[in-house]
């Protein structure tokens, strides 16, 4: 294993649970944010991650994790070293092109550049690159430190050795990789985000309640939470965006997002993160 080095890009609710599974695995793990205020919130959810894992047994020393974690908004400071990047910035092909291009000046030549994108093609982002064959796909799910999947996501230009070494690397974070070929939305989100789309639908049409459409299809289909709980904890926002990328990339009408999730978005109802979405949520802003 040629990986010693991580960092990650972003330290929203990805990024927080990437920087936790990677340093508790054993890694050196700068994270890097655009703002003090961002490392200082992100690395209190992952103190809090790490001392439950402890308090579970299922690692031994949360302090001893926490202090492989270094931070820093100097993407530059951050990345020079790395031997694989995970970028987990907002869902955004401009902000994405932004951090790909200062990564193909910063970063060592053999470096990994991977995306824990959920829809935007890596033969896009590879693109913004000089290095096409070392750019791949790195998409956990949400939480990532209880997700056992990482999709691992080729695209035409990608190298061979670029995919067995960043399946080695997932492998040793604890993870199950799964290799998938570069397409619109790849399996899980093409899959999820459209399942979200049609609960959204059909509270439109009237059909039946949020709360009444999460009951039956947590009691019907043993999902942990219902349609309406998952997009809130995602991010309304973020389904609404993601359904956008595979419409605008595909033109399948049953990917154009439900007007009603369009609406919530702009109105700020983004879900949990904002303490209104289709639910409402004390103690939050």
């Amino acid at each position: 294993m040629d990986v010693s080095r991580v960092c990650v890009v972003g330290f929203g609710v990805m990024g927080t649970g990437i920087v936790q599974i990677c340093a508790q695995a054993g890694y050196e793990t700068t994270v890097v944010a655009r703002r003090e205020e961002s490392l200082r919130e992100g690395m209190e959810k992952v103190k809090f991650g790490l001392r439950k894992m402890a308090e579970k047994g299922k690692i031994q020393d949360a302090e001893a994790a926490l202090k492989r974690i270094h931070t820093t908004t100097n993407l530059e400071e951050g990345a020079k070293d790395a031997d694989i990047v995970v970028e987990a910035v907002y869902e955004d092909v401009s902000a994405k092109r932004e951090v790909f291009e200062r990564l193909d000046a910063i970063c060592k030549k053999d470096a990994i550049l991977g995306s824990n994108t959920s829809t935007i093609s890596i033969a896009t982002l590879a693109s913004f690159t000089s290095r096409p064959e070392n750019v791949i796909g790195v998409h956990f799910m949400n939480p990532p430190p209880l997700m056992p999947a990482v999709e691992i996501v080729k695209s035409l230009k990608t190298s061979e050795e670029t995919v067995q070494r960043t399946v080695q690397f997932v492998r040793s974070l604890g993870k199950e990789a799964v290799i998938v070929n570069d397409f619109p939305g790849f399996v899980t989100s093409r899959m999820m985000v459209l399942m979200l789309n049609e609960a959204v639908k059909i509270y439109e049409n009237g059909v039946a309640s949020v709360e009444d459409i999460d009951k039956v299809i947590k009691l019907s289909f043993g999902w942990p939470m219902g349609p309406f709980q998952l997009l809130d904890l995602i991010g309304i926002d973020i389904v609404a965006n993601a359904l956008q990328a595979i419409y605008n990339e595909t033109g399948w009408e049953r990917f154009k997002p439900a007007v009603t999730m369009m609406q919530y978005a702009r109105l700020g109802w983004k879900g949990r993160k904002t303490g209104r979405g289709f639910y409402k949520y004390e103690g939050k802003k």
